[in-house]
């Protein structure tokens, strides 16, 4: 691991709900991005009401961060109302930038004169500087571009675009198999729409093939006796690229993730503020720490040219980590002590790694026995329970017991 000089681009970090955005802000987020309860393309993330909505912005406003709200679903014409008057409560609260996938959406945004930006949401399949141009002229200040970019297509379209509308690029999290999200089969097979933010992931479902006149009969696809997975593309994590593409001009970098736990958030946030920061992982190094939270494997997906059977998933759609999250430090202290959340069952004695806000890890070894905010002293504690130990540690750090675990 090395250290090389700071990036100015923004780190942007998905929240599902206001407890999430304030994690993301602590582990070192520019900005977050969130939906609201209509017009988010993450219908089962949470998603604020408008009250959180102007409580989160708020927070991010006093710690000089900014917040995103999607509006990028593709509307039916009777929605439209619905939508402008959400964009208009959210331009109220002083929301920094709304984020539109619709052609018909971004054009009636424009004629309502409002003080947030207008971004393009990855949704809408910008691969081109053309067609980022196109935005530009319309009135678009940033466009997220499509995941199916190679690096050297995206350092190309900077080279074509710069000055005249900013780049977003996603840098992690979990890829649709379809292009840039544009998928049927949830609605085909659930009746839930994945363009209306419903999808409930059949790629990662268990598949064999059957000949049509020869009903009951499995043909040998599968990678071992569970099955094969047919489209279960692995997560993308693009930390070798993100120097690159930041002296390429692209503004913002952004994660994946509006329906993950707050130690994903504070995980993931947390490795690529110190990439920003100029920290350099090898791809070891990265997998290691990333492992930590659950995965489906990683993959550097299209940024290094194309798509290979490397980039899929096949013999198993389970979600794994190398860690389990134990606990987190609260503001509030109880006679001089630290203490902790426990979010899974702990032990008297347990060795842990801590996760701090501003990145660094350690180790800490629990006391035997605990001792609770109750101040009964117990061999374990559970979830919801409260712990009190000696060791200083800031707010928001996390412990989590070094394991292999499945989600």
């Amino acid at each position: 691991m090395t250290t090389n000089s700071k990036n100015k681009a923004e780190l942007l970090a998905p929240a599902g709900n206001l407890e999430k955005l304030k994690w993301a802000c602590e582990y070192g987020a520019d900005a977050v991005y969130f939906g609201t309860e209509f017009g988010s393309l993450r219908s089962f993330a949470g998603n604020f009401s408008f009250e959180d909505a102007n409580s989160g912005l708020q927070y991010l406003h006093d710690r000089g961060k900014r917040g995103y709200i999607t509006l990028n679903i593709y509307p039916f014409s009777d929605e439209y109302e619905r939508i402008i008057d959400t964009a208009r409560k959210l331009d109220e609260m002083n929301a920094d930038a709304l984020i539109v996938a619709d052609l018909g959406v971004f054009a009636e945004l424009r004629k309502l004169g409002l003080n947030a930006d207008l971004h393009i949401s990855t949704q809408a399949n910008t691969v081109s500087a053309q067609t980022a141009l196109a935005y530009a002229e319309l009135g678009a200040k940033r466009v997220n571009l499509a995941r199916e970019l190679s690096c050297e297509q995206i350092i190309d379209l900077n080279d074509r675009t710069a000055g005249k509308i900013e780049t977003e690029v996603f840098i992690h999290g979990s890829v649709c198999f379809s292009y840039s999200g544009r998928c049927a089969i949830s609605d085909y097979l659930t009746g839930f729409a994945a363009n209306r933010g419903e999808c409930k992931h059949p790629c990662r479902w268990q598949y064999a093939l059957v000949e049509e006149k020869r009903p009951g009969e499995y043909m040998p696809v599968y990678e071992d006796e569970r099955g094969l997975y047919f489209f279960n593309s692995k997560e993308l994590a693009l930390f070798e690229y993100v120097h690159q593409l930041a002296d390429a001009g692209v503004a913002s970098f952004k994660i994946e993730g509006r329906m993950k736990a707050i130690h994903y958030i504070a995980t993931v946030v947390s490795f690529y503020r110190q990439v920003l920061d100029g920290r350099t992982f090898t791809w070891q190094e990265g997998m290691e720490l990333l492992g930590r939270v659950p995965n489906r494997g990683y993959s550097r997906g299209f940024m290094k040219g194309g798509i290979t059977p490397d980039d899929y998933s096949v013999g198993q759609s389970l979600s794994q980590a190398n860690s389990r999250f134990v606990a987190n430090a609260l503001h509030e202290k109880k006679d001089g002590k630290t203490v902790l959340e426990v979010r899974n069952k702990v032990h008297a004695g347990d060795e842990l790694e801590v996760l701090r806000p501003d990145g660094t890890l350690s180790k800490l070894k629990l006391p035997a026995p605990l001792l609770t905010s109750r101040g009964e002293k117990v061999e374990f504690a559970n979830n919801s329970q409260f712990v009190l130990i000696d060791a200083e540690l800031p707010a928001y750090s996390i412990l989590r017991r070094i394991e292999n675990c499945r989600a």
